[in-house]
């Protein structure tokens, strides 16, 4: 069975895209006010806002209710016949960021099997970053009594010569278009078509080869037994909790056929890891409540922070009240800037009972530096070409290295699929 393969793709027969399409769940975690917006914006309109939990609301004490709501939502859905389903489906999608690039990506699902996000795996599917187990309960808890799924999940292929999705777009003119609409606060727009399986033999041979192990070792010069063909981009957590709740459903049912269940694939949006559209960012972070006078003198002992960085390899900026000063790094403990503060931040926090964010854009980073014992640290971006090459030799990188694009750039929620017989 391939790894990456066609799904039942349910989509809105007859709704407001615009209001349908939410982006995904764990952005804008530091501002409710975006999560307030889109709920008003979408209204009593049919939007996936209601089959999701955003993360911000995560550690609110009425999450119980938002989650039995959100399943109860989806078998309303279901039961009111409002989507239109496409059977063993692909779909090709441009979207249209809000700086005018344009990504381009494959629908479809990831066979669940063929993924482990622990460090070290050799597995085709691979987290990129470290996995924090925490995350993954109540993400499960939604999962558990939902009857769909939606994904925010997006995958990367190293397809330097692209040969899977690049083809598709000479295609689309004998295709059917099933979506075009503008996405709501800065989204910008997308447009998709269904790829029908007739249509979906080249995608199959092109993702083969990139499988195929004799090239892969030549490509990477290494001597690997399994290649690395899928590595996580967006939505890490997501595919863990898939995964962890699949396994799940096999130890429950140890004498079921688990080979066909809906709820062994995941469904994940493929992109080319070359798209020019595709920007790695850092991820930045803010630490509230905390001694930042304190917090600072220790990272300075620990790591040896200079105010003379340009001799440094790894260097930071850290923002307090607005006001940023730079410092290098003189005693590493990881081979990335983000490993290393985050070494660092991850014991001191435990130890004085901070809490920690993690930022997409300066300009939040510099605004919640304004807070009252708030301290925000801005990191250096991360090369594309190091992702694949760093994944393969040194397992999963620290968590929240790199972030694809801005808040509004990632992945909206469009397509879904039932994961229940």
């Amino acid at each position: 069975m391939n790894t990456f393969r066609n799904a039942d793709i349910l989509l809105p027969a007859d709704a407001d895209m615009e209001k349908w399409a939410v982006v995904a769940c764990d952005q804008y975690t530091s501002e409710p006010e975006y999560w307030k917006e889109t709920e008003k914006i979408a209204g009593d309109s049919p939007s996936t806002y209601n089959f999701i939990l955003p993360e911000i609301y995560l550690e609110e004490e009425n999450v119980s209710e938002r989650i039995k709501k959100i399943q109860s939502s989806m078998k309303e859905a279901l039961k009111n016949n409002i989507f239109k389903e496409y059977r063993n489906s692909m779909i090709y999608l441009e979207r249209v960021q809000d700086d005018g690039e344009v990504r381009c990506g494959l629908v479809g699902c990831i066979d669940l099997e063929d993924y482990d996000y622990r460090k070290g795996s050799v597995s085709p599917v691979r987290a990129t970053e470290a996995t924090v187990i925490e995350r993954i309960p109540p993400r499960i808890a939604v999962r558990r009594g939902a009857d769909i799924e939606l994904p925010h999940i997006m995958i990367l292929i190293d397809d330097e010569e692209g040969t899977v999705i690049e083809p598709l777009a000479d295609m689309k003119d004998k295709l059917e278009k099933v979506y075009d609409f503008n996405l709501m606060q800065k989204g910008g727009s997308v447009k998709g078509w269904i790829i029908p399986e007739s249509e979906q033999g080249s995608i199959v041979s092109a993702l083969s080869e990139l499988g195929n192990l004799e090239k892969f070792n030549k490509k990477y010069s290494l001597n690997e037994s399994s290649p690395l063909v899928y590595a996580m981009g967006d939505g890490n957590h997501s595919l863990a909790t898939a995964k962890e709740f699949y396994e799940e459903l096999k130890k429950n049912n140890p004498d079921k056929d688990m080979t066909s269940h809906p709820a062994r694939f995941a469904l994940v949006e493929l992109v080319n890891l070359h798209s020019p559209a595709l920007k790695f960012e850092a991820i930045h972070r803010i630490v509230t409540e905390a001694d930042t006078e304190d917090m600072m003198a220790k990272m300075t002992e620990e790591l040896g922070l200079t105010e003379d960085a340009e001799k440094c390899e790894q260097k930071f900026d850290f923002v307090i009240k607005g006001v940023k000063k730079t410092v290098g790094i003189t005693k590493p403990v990881s081979k990335l800037t983000v490993g290393s503060l985050q070494q660092f931040l991850d014991k001191y926090i435990k130890a004085n009972d901070c809490r920690i964010d993690y930022i997409h854009g300066t300009e939040v980073v510099d605004k919640l530096s304004m807070n009252e014992r708030s301290i925000g640290f801005i990191l250096p971006d991360m090369a594309k070409s190091e992702l694949f090459p760093t994944v393969i030799c040194d397992g999963a990188l620290p968590r929240k290295t790199f972030s694809m694009g801005h808040a509004w750039d990632k992945r909206y929620y469009i397509e879904c699929r039932k994961i229940t017989l």
